[in-house]
């Protein structure tokens, strides 16, 4: 008997909805970008639950597998955001996200 079976699918989905909805309202309403990089973490995170929910439930291990590859995509993202962000605040002072309409190409 496995762990999915004993709680229940719909936990696993009310979770990764709720996640997903705190992801996407951080996304829309926030204006700096740190926490808008976290709140797509948040969103990959609400997905990554749903892959492993319906893998162990279906006794099919390739959710498990894409999760390792979102996770790689996620720390490859992380890094890339970072760097800019840390190049945007030593050039402008800020993080602030409509600070981004004052640079030029």
């Amino acid at each position: 008997m496995n762990i999915i079976s004993e709680v229940g699918i719909n936990s696993y989905l009310w979770l990764a909805a709720i996640l997903f909805s705190i992801g996407v309202m951080g996304v829309l309403f926030r204006r700096n970008a740190i926490i808008i990089l976290m709140c797509i973490e948040l969103m990959l995170n609400a997905v990554n639950i749903l892959f492993v929910a319906f893998s162990v439930m279906h006794n099919n291990p390739a959710g498990q597998i894409m999760v390792f590859f979102i996770m790689a995509v996620a720390a490859a993202e992380v890094a890339v955001g970072l760097a800019i962000l840390i190049l945007m605040y030593r050039n402008m002072g800020s993080v602030d996200i409509d600070t981004m309409k004052k640079l030029k190409w």
